[in-house]
């Protein structure tokens, strides 16, 4: 019965993708072939410009993360989706004008009925909007949220994993908390259909991923570097010996060579498109206290090199250089809002004409920061083996909170699966970075603490000494 569901909500989906898919096309094709009757016929021209819609379109679905209803809740949806389609609306209606530049239309280049694009856009959203909510509906009501339990090693471990998985409600119910070591654990596994590992040890996670996959659970777990070390390496055989190779990896010199390339044309497109939103920042910062526009800070870049950052000031002169907690009163009113929308990292944009930084990469952590990181974690200096670079993983999936441990995780994910198509995706991806600009933005707060019996706890202190007894397998 449960596989059964599971293939009807794949064809649910799949069937609202096509339906989804043909609403925006048919919107698009409909209100511009009024203006433009060729479009309605068959001709090459009509089928040059169908393919660029479709292709395009299902290319920046996939890198913005498409339809994904039953995995994502309807807002990011919304806007993935939308991101993708204004953008293919925008490169498709650019070659309906050039297309229209002939001796029967017009006899020289013409942004043809801008308007109609902009009624175009507001239709396809809407539909968006209706087939993300009514999507999720869809998908949730075939089937209730999956049962859970979450395996941890600490009330602050659970402190960390807990307010996450509650978010997606829809899709989780968190029905027992428990330690690795309790007599229990493997009774409260039979009992659930999802199985959460976060932070216990690698000997016992790896036996009880062993009983969750003999027993078919699924499984979520948080990286250790031996994991991020497996996403690099490749199956090989050797004679009839299976073994799993890893390779020493660093960037090949047509690599470099690209990279390069892009980061400078990436660099002068950047600085010319946001100039005027850059000067309109100065006024603003020099307008509110009279400070300095900008400021420097010394940071670590590949191989522990270090340089001087440029940002956009956003706290008071003369403050303490350490990370922004919640409510921090340092940050001035220009600064929250420049902070919120990242627009305080614009200026970095010369870091990288000086070949300081690169577009994507790992971000370059305050030598503060880094001391105190690599005591607790001594592989946050693996991170160093990339250039530092404006955006990347980490940037875009995380936030200013994200523990150190997972924003490394994420760098040395990127690190390990570098490609120059991954480095256009990221820079894609960065977009949608302003559209969460709210959540991406959290400041450092207190931490929560949860009892095993999923109930937040008290007692801190109690809970230090429980931690002391982790071992995070390093």
């Amino acid at each position: 019965m449960h596989n059964m569901i599971k293939k009807l909500k794949r064809t649910v989906v799949f069937i609202l993708k096509l339906a989804l898919f043909a609403s925006l096309f048919g919107i698009f094709f409909g209100i511009f072939g009024i203006h433009n009757p060729w479009l309605f016929n068959l001709s090459r021209t009509t089928g040059v410009t169908m393919v660029t819609f479709v292709v395009l379109g299902i290319a920046l679905m996939s890198v913005y993360g498409g339809y994904a209803v039953g995995t994502q809740k309807s807002k990011p949806i919304v806007h993935s989706m939308a991101l993708a389609t204004i953008i293919t609306d925008l490169v498709t209606h650019l070659q309906l004008s050039i297309m229209n530049t002939s001796e029967k239309n017009n006899a020289h280049f013409v942004y043809e009925t801008p308007h109609l694009l902009l009624l175009v856009m507001v239709l396809q959203v809407l539909v968006i909007v209706f087939f993300a909510y009514f999507g999720n509906y869809v998908y949730f009501s075939l089937e209730p949220p999956e049962r859970c339990c979450v395996i941890s090693s600490s009330r602050q471990s659970l402190g960390s994993i807990i307010p996450k998985i509650s978010r997606f409600q829809k899709q989780y119910e968190v029905k027992e908390t428990i330690r690795y070591d309790d007599k229990k654990v493997l009774n409260a596994i039979l009992d659930c259909d999802t199985v959460f590992l976060y932070d216990v040890p690698l000997k016992e996670r790896n036996d009880l991923i062993s009983f969750c996959y003999q027993t078919q659970k699924n499984i979520y777990y948080n990286f250790e570097t031996i994991d991020v070390v497996s996403q690099g390496a490749k199956y090989v055989t050797l004679d009839d010996k299976s073994l799993v190779m890893y390779t020493a990896k660093d960037l090949t010199m047509e690599q470099r060579i690209v990279k390069r390339l892009t980061d400078l044309a990436v660099a002068i497109v950047g600085l010319v498109l946001t100039s005027p939103i850059m000067l309109a920042c100065a006024i603003a910062i020099k307008a509110e206290d009279g400070g300095k526009v900008m400021y420097k800070q010394k940071r670590l870049t590949k191989y522990g090199r270090v340089f001087e950052v440029y940002k956009f000031r956003t706290m008071r002169e003369n403050s303490a250089q350490v990370s922004v907690m919640e409510n921090d009163d340092r940050i001035t009113k220009v600064g929250r809002v420049l902070r919120k929308f990242r627009i305080d990292e614009l200026p970095q944009l010369l870091n990288i004409l000086n070949g300081d930084m690169t577009v994507v990469g790992p971000r370059p952590e305050m030598l503060e920061n880094v001391e105190k990181y690599t005591e607790e974690l001594p592989e946050f200096s693996y991170r160093l083996r990339m250039k530092a670079g404006l955006t990347g993983l980490a940037q875009i999936s995380g936030k200013y909170n994200t523990s150190p441990k997972d924003k490394l995780v994420m760098d040395l994910m990127y690190n390990e699966n570098y490609s120059i198509w991954q480095d256009f995706k990221l820079i894609f991806q960065t977009i949608t970075v302003f559209l969460k600009a709210s959540e991406s933005t959290e400041a450092f707060g207190a931490e929560e603490l949860y009892d095993f019996d999923g109930d937040k706890g008290q007692d801190k202190d109690q809970d230090k000494d429980e931690n002391q007894e982790v071992n995070h397998g390093d």
